[in-house]
Parts: structure tokens; sequence; C-alpha cells
């Protein structure tokens, strides 16, 4: 993946995550056998990863989370935070008692909270000051993690464009290596060529000289048969006498 296209990734990403709508829904949800009325957000992310992303905000924002409540038979309600005095000046000057849930759904994860003001609930009728104070943090919220979401995938995408460049950088180191190995076999096969030549050039030489050679023994022969030759007849003319 090349940078440019990295970056139109990072861009479409982004876009998206601010696109969405982030629909807020006031929604009575059961804790404990008690209906309680409060607002709903869905985001469409993983429940493990925005539970545990809801934990650390609402710690950071809010204030200490206490155990999570039990129910029957020491069972553990699931996704669910209690913050017995929470301060969040953005909704209320006082400290307020906050109940959420966490739960996965066939489009996402649904985040529910209810925010007990001591002398009334959140709600949309009762107090839409605070509700709408209530429904910008879940929507900064739902940015947050949408953001760390996008963050994450661009740190992934960057990770293959990493791996992408380190592939092409060995096929390109290869390919010169490849073509150094055949300049370099291209020079042995001159080098070959021409030793072989050379060669052929010795090997006829000394065929030549095996020739020569031959012939100047064929003449020495004949020398020395001339030369016995005329011994003979030097030994014929003294015996004459």
């Amino acid at each position: 993946m090349k940078p440019f296209l990295l970056f139109i990734l990072a861009f479409f990403l982004f876009s998206t995550a601010f696109a969405q709508q982030y629909d807020i829904t006031e929604t009575q949800i059961d804790i404990k056998g008690v209906p309680r009325t409060g607002q709903r957000i869905l985001i469409h992310l993983d429940s493990k990863e925005v539970e545990k992303a809801w934990e650390n905000h609402l710690k950071e924002k809010a204030g200490k989370i206490v155990a999570p409540i039990s129910l029957p038979k020491n069972q553990v309600a699931k996704g669910v935070f209690v913050l017995e005095k929470a301060s969040i000046d953005s909704i209320s000057k006082t400290p307020m008692r906050i109940m959420s849930k966490v739960e996965p759904t066939e489009d996402g994860t649904a985040v529910w909270w209810t925010l007990d003001l001591g002398n009334a609930y959140v709600s949309k009728e009762g107090t839409p000051q605070q509700y709408a104070a209530a429904e910008l943090f879940l929507k900064n919220f739902a940015r947050k993690v949408y953001r760390a979401d996008i963050l994450q995938q661009v740190a992934e995408a960057e990770k293959v464009l990493q791996s992408s460049q380190n592939e092409q950088a060995r096929v390109v180191k290869q390919a010169d290596e490849l073509k150094r190995s055949l300049e370099k076999n291209a020079l042995r096969k001159l080098e070959i060529e021409a030793e072989l030549a050379r060669n052929a050039k010795e090997l006829q030489n000394l065929n030549a000289e095996v020739e020569n050679n031959r012939k100047q023994q064929e003449a020495a022969q004949q020398e020395v048969e001339n030369m016995k030759r005329a011994v003979e007849v030097v030994k014929a003319k003294v015996n004459a006498l």
C-alpha cells in the first residue's frame, strides 16, 4: 500500500466515523429486577472493546466505579457499572449516582446509563438541560472509541504498508543481485569463450607441430637410410682393392 493510498484510507475511515449519527434514545432497562429509564447509544464496534473503553472513560471523567452489582445466587451483572458519587460538571454541579450497562446487540454494542441527580433522574422531559449534556457526553465517548478504532486500523495498515515496502525492497534487492549474477555469468561466458578460442588455437599449433615433427622424423629416417647406403658403397670399394 502506497503512502497516498494509506492517506486516502485514513481519510475515509475518519470521515466514516464522524459521519455516524450517534442516535441516542431514552430507553428503559431492567437492572436487578428494577426498571430504570436512561439514555442508550449504539456503537458499531466490538462489545469487549467498547465495554473496556466505557469503563475507563467513566473512571477518567466521572470517578471511582464500585464493584459490579450482584444478582441473586451470587451472579454478577455483566457489563454493569455503578458510580455512587459521580462528578461530571458538564451535566451536574452536584455528585450523581450513575448506573450503566454495556451489552452486545445484532448491530453493535449498546451503551446505556441512568443518572440520579438526587432529587430526580435525568430525563428528556424532566431535566432537558442535563439530558442534552448527558447526550453530548455519550456522543463524545462514541467519537473517542471510533477514533481509537480508526487509529488502530491505520496502525495496522501502516504495518501492512511497512511489510509491503520491506517486501518491495527485498524484491528490488533480489533483482539487483540477479542482474549482477547475469552480468557475472555473461562475463564468465566471454572468458570461457576466449579460453576455448585460445585452446583451439593452441590445439591447432600443436597439431601443426606434430605434423612438422613427423615430417622431420621421415626426413631424418631418409637421411639415415641414405648414409647407410653410402657406407655400404664405401665398404664395397674397400673390399674390392
